[in-house]
């Protein structure tokens, strides 16, 4: 599997991030985020991003902690899309942005 992705740091996490809007990268394979997260067989992180589409919003935040699962929203990693989204043209016009849905 091929698929685009950055590596950022906010305040000492650091995350990988995907544009996922297209749905093409498969968020319910645990063991791949795992292993995608593993500091010594993979590209390592502590928690994995996507940008998804939201009705309503310029884009959907999802996280996900380095076991793979997914979790609540993380302060860090928001601190990271935020600034990564205009650089790729993820803002519409509302520059609303939707975390998860706990």
């Amino acid at each position: 599997m091929k698929f685009e992705y950055y590596k950022y740091e906010g305040t000492g996490n650091d995350f990988i991030m995907i544009d996922n809007r297209n749905k093409l990268f498969d968020t319910s394979n645990v063991e791949l985020i795992r292993s995608l997260c593993d500091r010594e067989s993979g590209i390592g992180a502590d928690g994995f991003i996507t940008i998804e589409n939201e009705e309503g919003y310029d884009f959907k935040m999802v996280y996900f902690n380095s076991d793979g699962n997914e979790s609540t929203m993380c302060g860090n990693g928001g601190r990271c899309i935020i600034h990564m989204a205009p650089y790729h043209r993820h803002y519409r016009n509302r520059h609303q942005v939707y975390c998860n849905r706990w």
